[in-house]
């Protein structure tokens, strides 16, 4: 009983461990903006919508750049568009 147990406790710390989730930056090369978000959605011919994290504003791009980046990075810059 005590070898399972130790086996949950293992399993959902690799699953919290994993919930951290991935960070994004967005950037829209005709506007020149960045947006940080932690999720990306895409679209259809290649349109993508993201939830923007300085303002919480849902906002689609019909053409952008997407690179993944450190948590520090997108707390960094998420901030600093405030």
């Amino acid at each position: 009983m005590f070898g399972i147990r130790n086996c949950v406790l293992v399993l959902a710390a690799l699953f919290l461990a994993g919930c951290g989730g991935s960070y994004y930056k967005v950037s829209d090369p005709s506007t020149g903006n960045e947006y940080y978000t932690q999720k990306v959605d895409k679209r259809g011919s290649g349109a993508v919508t993201i939830l923007d994290a300085a303002t919480g504003d849902e906002v689609t791009l019909q053409n952008s750049q997407v690179s993944e980046v450190s948590k520090e990075e997108f707390e960094t810059n998420r901030a600093g568009k405030k």
